[in-house]
């Protein structure tokens, strides 16, 4: 029987790094690796197109994408995490003291509403900060994933021939959420935001997941054993990268990975724990800021998000 090979894209990076060269074979099948730059057109490319077999895809694209019927279904690899608290900025002139007075202002966005920053700088604000995002119209720079998501009604889209970073420099916007804006007038809007971050996570547990990684729905049904066999190739290949990091092996460690040995340090654990025991809150956050945000209109659960049969699976 020949071989099963799987058109995939994934960014190469620590945690799948033993994938991409072959030091990690997986069972059953094999990876087609495809290169997609910027990583975010695969995300639309899958979304409208279903072009790959498997691709790493943000969260809340995925959870928008499921509400509107995309045949894929995620595995719980999350393979990419990150603190979200500097992606706001704010105009310094714009007589913004706290997160609180952003509301009855416009805030930009970057890229579309249902983008992952987005959600999670917005829970950041809501659930950090007490603010009432409904009170904030928000300012997109670009259309959705998810070409069927319609947006709430204090969601709008920029003015054509402005950009984001140069209303934000001016003040017309007096803060934006993912933007780079390099003006002397513009700062985060939360001092010291990497430490917040840190801080949130050891007290609040709050470690914001980004991408997941999704299967076309008929392979996975036509396969029984698939999901759990990709879900085990990924977990051995950031098994990898967990331990070179842990015993200082990386040559030039990176940003990401000083993340990860940051928050190592912080919870005493592997710092990209795949699964969904270990990660049932940040998925619950998730649901919870997706559905709060109008990025979903009903509640689902964190199983119904999941292939059955990776459900129990910790790696």
């Amino acid at each position: 029987m020949p071989e099963l090979k799987l058109r995939t894209v994934t960014r190469t990076q620590g945690n799948n790094a033993a994938l991409k060269d072959g030091t990690v074979i997986p069972v059953g099948f094999a990876f087609d690796f495809l290169e997609v730059d910027p990583l975010i057109d695969a995300f639309r490319r899958m979304t409208r197109g279903m072009e790959f077999d498997i691709c790493e895809m943000a969260i809340t694209t995925y959870i928008c994408g499921r509400e509107h019927g995309k045949r894929y279904t995620a595995l719980p690899i999350f393979i990419v995490r990150a603190f979200h608290h500097g992606a706001i900025l704010v105009n310094t002139k714009a007589g913004i003291k706290t997160p609180k007075d952003l509301e009855g202002r416009r805030v930009g966005v970057n890229r579309g509403y249902t983008v992952t920053t987005g959600l999670w700088a917005r829970g950041v604000l809501a659930h950090q900060h007490g603010v009432d995002l409904s009170k904030i119209t928000w300012v997109l720079s670009g259309d959705e994933h998810v070409a069927e998501f319609r947006p709430p009604a204090n969601v709008v889209p920029i003015e054509k021939g402005k950009k984001i970073a140069d209303m934000l420099a001016s003040g017309e916007l007096v803060a934006a959420i993912g933007a780079e804006c390099d003006h002397p007038d513009v700062k985060p809007l939360i001092p010291n935001a990497k430490e917040a971050g840190y801080e949130a996570l050891g007290k609040l547990g709050h470690y914001p997941i980004n991408h997941t990684v999704v299967v076309r729905d008929e392979l996975l049904s036509a396969n029984p054993k698939l999901g759990t066999a990709i879900f085990n190739a990924f977990s051995d290949a950031k098994r990898l990268y967990v331990e070179r990091l842990k015993a200082g092996q990386i040559a030039k460690p990176n940003a990401v990975d000083d993340m990860h040995k940051r928050v190592m340090e912080i919870t005493g654990r592997d710092p990209l724990p795949y699964g969904i025991a270990p990660n049932r809150q940040t998925i619950g956050e998730v649901i919870d800021y997706a559905l709060e945000q109008g990025i979903i209109n009903k509640r689902v659960s964190v199983e119904e998000l999941f292939a059955a049969n990776t459900l129990g699976l910790i790696g």
